[in-house]
């Protein structure tokens, strides 16, 4: 399948999962009137930490923030290391992982057991979404994330004029409301750690509109540590979305938890996603019909990130006046980045375009398309749902794709998989058990540092939080006002940090001490009994020491965790790796 294909592949399916969940209030099917009520800040964007106007010059530090002490880093969260600038949360090592059904035979009654008990998972947060707190806090964020896109339209109709393409309904979710609220307690209109106090005390976060290169408006934020100040220079990412109904607040989570890692932030609505346009003022369509905007897209978000009031963000110059909306013609906090540490990270057909965009520049590749910088300046990538090969090949939970694009294996990347895709069903039949491996072994051949994990009873969905969409358990105690320690999005939270950790991290910098033993932590909480026993997963990289970590099979044991400066692995070591070979405690199915 090309990629081209997969638009219409994801726009059904998620339709289709959505009607099967009853829709959870989402605009697939029946879009809620618009509210138009105004609010007390009419043309705020919600959600952010500051009350600045789309558009507007934002200030160094939102209101109600602490203020920032000049050269400091993030301040560690409750649960980490009590050594701020060193290391980063505490490996935890607990029992090693129960491979009972990895050795269960097929057919069999213990391969039936296995199965029923792991596909149960992707329907845990069901119940919890269920809870009358979850419902209550749902409910009052949607109505008033409607509330805010329609005094946003009120204080500048351009956002409905008709060449834009928008209307309360499209781009899909762009009241973000259903399932493209996302968490929503991660508003700082609500109460709780991720809501109010993150925003008031741990974080600075300015939205932004801009154009893309198509002359649509693309709406965003930036998120800085509140601890930071002009003249640090912090590592820092952007984040793409999914497409469909997967606006930007379905990607706070990693949001937040970067920020609280000590990184600057740059989230986004590519064209037609959101609350960034539907289509260019010409009728070029966005990412539910045009699926190039991953890659384009991604390209103007790094270059508004890089931005600065001495080199300034050229598509606003190229489409200037086509709107009467204020543009933001800088990244507010490009005086806390180092441009030397750029990473990225994306879901779906985001997690395709971060792919393929870290690839930009390499040999035989296309050049680098961006128009602030000359070469490629991405240093670290990670996709969710997944990593896409240059060769082409399987993609997790998406399947196989193919594209003309030409890209290299260039940078260090990780890929996070889930085990039943976008329509989850039951597996009749054992899948082949490397197949998530396709992406990684090109990494292999090309020597170039990869990380490839499948989570156990996952979907699509683990990574974009939204409500009605079937995951495993990411919002295990709303009554806390917070939805942490899950299942699915902790883990790959845990290990996406750790991997920007471990290639943006300086020394001295909180999380750089330990980035290493997070990733190799096999027997800790995040570690492989959350791993499918369906799929391997497996890591060919170099820690801080120079010392290769190969192995094929992560869930079924490995001998490459200590960090001694001695060990090399084998070249044997390395061919199995590279092949997908099966590795200790694998089915011979």
């Amino acid at each position: 399948m090309s990629v081209g294909v997969l638009r219409a592949l994801l726009v059904l399916t998620t339709a289709s999962v959505l009607a099967a969940c009853g829709g959870a209030g989402s605009s697939v099917g029946s879009a809620p009137a618009p509210v138009l009520a105004r609010s007390p800040n009419p043309g705020s964007t919600p959600g952010t930490g500051s009350t600045h106007a789309p558009g507007a010059t934002p200030s160094a530090t939102a209101a109600g923030t602490q203020t920032p002490q000049p050269g400091t880093s993030a301040t560690p969260q409750p649960g980490t290391s009590a050594t701020p600038g060193l290391s980063g949360p505490t490996p935890s090592a607990t029992s090693s992982a129960d491979l009972t059904c990895d050795t269960a035979t097929y057919p069999s009654t213990a391969y039936v057991q296995c199965e029923a008990t792991n596909y149960a998972m992707v329907t845990q947060d069901e119940t919890e979404q269920a809870m009358p707190a979850f419902v209550l806090a749902e409910e009052t964020q949607d109505g008033t994330n409607m509330t805010q896109w329609a005094d946003r339209a009120l204080a500048d109709p351009s956002w409905l004029y008709p060449q834009s393409g928008n209307t309360p309904y499209t781009p899909v979710g762009t009241q973000w409301s259903g399932p493209a609220t996302g968490d929503p307690f991660r508003f700082e209109q609500m109460t709780g750690p991720d809501g109010s106090t993150f925003y008031t005390t741990q974080a600075v976060v300015t939205p932004f509109v801009a154009y893309d290169s198509g002359c649509a408006r693309m709406s965003g934020r930036v998120w800085a540590p509140a601890s930071s100040a002009p003249g640090d220079a912090l590592p820092n990412v952007v984040i793409e979305n999914g497409s469909v109904e997967a606006p930007e607040t379905l990607y706070w989570w990693a949001a937040q938890a970067l920020v609280r890692a000590g990184y600057v932030v740059l989230t986004f609505d590519p064209r037609g996603q959101g609350r960034s346009d539907e289509q260019t003022p010409t009728g070029t369509q966005g990412g539910n019909i045009n699926d190039s905007v991953f890659e384009s897209g991604l390209v103007d978000a790094i270059d508004f990130f890089r931005s600065t009031p001495s080199k300034q963000y050229p598509n606003n110059t190229t489409c200037k006046g086509v709107y009467p909306t204020t543009v933001v013609n800088y990244n507010p906090y490009w005086n806390r980045i180092d441009p030397n540490r750029l990473g990225i990270a994306g879901h779906s057909e985001g997690a395709i375009g971060v792919s393929i965009v870290q690839g930009y520049g390499g040999a035989g590749a296309a050049q680098w398309p961006g128009k602030i910088d000359a070469t490629n300046p991405v240093k670290v990538a990670v996709a969710w749902d997944g990593l896409f090969g240059p060769a082409g090949g399987d993609v997790g939970g998406i399947g196989n794709m193919t594209t003309s694009t030409k890209f290299t294996a260039r940078v260090p990347a990780m890929g996070n998989s889930s085990e039943y895709g976008l329509t989850p069903t039951p597996f009749t039949t054992p899948p082949p058990i490397d197949e998530h491996k396709d992406a990684f072994s090109q990494w292999v051949k090309a020597g170039t540092p990869v990380y490839e994990l499948t989570i156990r009873g996952s979907s699509h969905y683990e990574f974009s939080e939204g409500p009605g969409l079937p995951a495993t358990s990411w919002c295990p105690n709303p009554s806390a006002n917070e939805c942490e320690n899950g299942w699915g999005n902790a883990m790959s939270t845990y290990y996406t940090v750790a991997w920007f950790d471990r290639w943006l991290k300086l020394p001295g910098e909180y999380g750089y001490a330990d980035a290493d033993a997070r990733l190799l932590d096999d027997n800790g909480e995040q570690g492989r009994n959350k791993m499918s026993w369906h799929f391997h997963s497996a890591r060919s990289y170099p820690d801080r020491n120079g010392v290769m970590h190969v192995c094929s099979n992560i869930r079924g044991g490995c001998a490459d965790t200590g960090l001694g400066p001695n060990r090399r692995p084998s070249t044997a070591a390395l061919r199995a790796s590279a092949q997908g070979d099966r590795g200790v405690g694998a089915t011979q199915r």
